[in-house]
């Protein structure tokens, strides 16, 4: 199903849908995640939503087919269910993560190149990395930084 035009609130009522997208774009993206990992992150997802500002893109149906999440200026997650994949949702959500909401940074994953490449050509550049993410599990990180037009 295609999605609607622009870019839509999250409300409470909606994390539930949150988390499933933010799964199912998991499960079919980061193939370097293991699977009892997905069960530990799944909880922590959920109880950091209230803190986070979260904007959505929907479907005609007003489903949430992705989702992007900022605190103060650090975009913490986006990710589009593999349903509405290719039709823009990513840099639809990053652009108003940017615009509205002034981020500046992000964090990514080094074993997802497409989600590094992705960052990189919204003019996102390495300023660090970590060789484990932030639960300490083994999955180097990416800190990138908005380059300065």
């Amino acid at each position: 199903m295609p999605l609607q035009p622009g870019v839509f609130t999250v409300h409470p009522a909606d994390y539930a849908r949150v988390v499933e997208v933010w799964e199912a774009s998991v499960r079919a993206t980061h193939d370097f995640v293991a699977p009892a990992d997905i069960e530990i992150f799944r909880p922590l997802v959920r109880q950091v939503l209230p803190h986070l500002t979260l904007a959505s893109v929907r479907d005609d149906a007003q489903i949430i087919g992705g989702f992007v999440a900022i605190d103060v200026h650090k975009v913490e997650m986006l990710f589009i269910h593999p349903d509405y994949r290719g039709q823009g949702a990513g840099r639809r959500l990053m652009t108003h993560a940017v615009e509205v909401f002034g981020a500046t940074e992000v964090d990514v994953n080094e074993q997802n190149p497409q989600a590094v490449g992705f960052y990189l050509h919204l003019g996102f550049e390495v300023f660090a990395r970590s060789e484990r993410d932030g639960l300490g599990k083994p999955y180097p990180i990416l800190h990138l930084r908005r380059r300065v037009p």
